[in-house]
């Protein structure tokens, strides 16, 4: 007799209910039907919290379920169509077939396509036509900054020590001692760059276009390593070499740009100093015979705006250049703090690479 009468409020509260009932039902039977959409009307147990009654079937009446059902269904269907419209279909590189570029918020990850002046296409994406220039080759490379205080003195004896290492272990192997150099070279200008912003952005302050300029350096001292790197192969312990030099150099000029912005740019302008001296060694051994002046790099070509037909020696020239513009740049900083200022009170020349 209770069953009967158990089994009579169930059928009372899944015909009249309107409420619980309906919302128990419509996650159960969404729950259920996710595996399969043809089984909305197979048969079910469902269960209270006290025990277990008889099977039912879904009716028309309780299509929430089902509902519930086709709506996610198209939800997943529109989900997917959105995924496929961030895909761009493009011709493969070789002319057959597609490749599919994935693209998020409208910019396509794929390169933009980049031509020369002569129509012929950009290979490189590591930088674009409008950062190219060509090296000023006007540039005194005789100038010396003689040290004129403690400061200086010491930023001229540390350099002075750090090229003892140097000449033993490379001694004429100038393409090895380039490549060695520019990976410490490119430090500096991005430690420099990194602690002005980070004051600026402390202090609320502009930075007279240090920020830039630094960094602009030490991209400039990168390509620098870039195009040697496409000369020079690096033995693995030459590699091991670089990586125990940069942990070292970086973290001390750190130190040194915190405590003392004045020093950490004079030592970088006589490092290039000896930069400029190197240089022009390679040069000498070019001159001589004793390296092969090979053709350029197309990095180099394309990076300085070299003629197609340039050479190791238009390669080396150029990067000395640069190299003398680090040093006048540095030295004018170094000055700068020397007079009591902060380097945002002085323009920075920017462009300059």
């Amino acid at each position: 007799m209770s069953q009967l009468i158990t089994k009579a409020a169930l059928r009372v509260l899944l015909v009249c209910g309107r409420g619980n009932c309906n919302m128990f039902v419509s996650s159960v039977s969404s729950t259920s039907v996710m595996k399969s959409p043809y089984e909305i009307t197979a048969p079910m147990r469902i269960h209270d919290w006290c025990g277990g009654f008889g099977d039912f079937k879904i009716g028309s009446k309780h299509v929430q379920g089902n509902f519930n059902l086709r709506w996610m269904g198209m939800s997943s269907a529109s989900a997917m169509e959105k995924k496929d419209e961030n895909l761009t279909v493009k011709k493969g590189q070789n002319g057959g077939g597609s490749v599919a570029v994935p693209s998020y918020w409208g910019i396509e990850t794929a390169k933009m396509k980049i031509t020369r002046k002569d129509g012929s296409d950009w290979p490189w994406n590591c930088f674009m036509p409008w950062e190219t220039y060509q090296a000023n080759l006007s540039i005194d490379l005789k100038k010396h900054h003689v040290p004129k205080n403690i400061a200086d003195k010491v930023a001229y004896r540390i350099v002075k020590l750090l090229r003892i290492p140097t000449d033993i272990f490379f001694q004429r192997r100038y393409g090895c001692r380039a490549m060695m150099l520019e990976t410490v070279a490119a430090v500096p200008g991005m430690v420099g760059g990194m602690l002005l912003h980070l004051k600026s952005i402390r202090k609320f302050e502009h930075s007279g276009g240090w920020i830039k300029a630094l960094l602009e350096e030490a991209e400039n001292e990168r390509m620098h390593l870039m195009t040697m790197m496409e000369l020079v192969k690096p033995k693995w312990y030459e590699r091991l070499l670089v990586m125990l030099v940069q942990g070292i150099f970086f973290n001390s000029f750190f130190v040194c740009y915190v405590i003392s912005p004045r020093l950490a740019h004079r030592v970088v302008g006589y490092l290039e100093e000896e930069a400029i001296h190197s240089y022009t060694e390679f040069l000498k051994d070019i001159d001589n015979g004793k390296i092969e002046n090979v053709a350029a790099p197309a990095i180099a070509i394309d990076y300085w705006r070299l003629p197609k037909d340039a050479t190791l020696k238009d390669v080396v020239t150029v990067i000395r250049a640069d190299e003398a513009h680090h040093r006048d740049v540095n030295h004018f900083a170094s000055d700068i703090r020397n007079q009591g200022k902060e380097l945002r009170e002085a323009a920075a020349p920017i462009g300059y690479h």
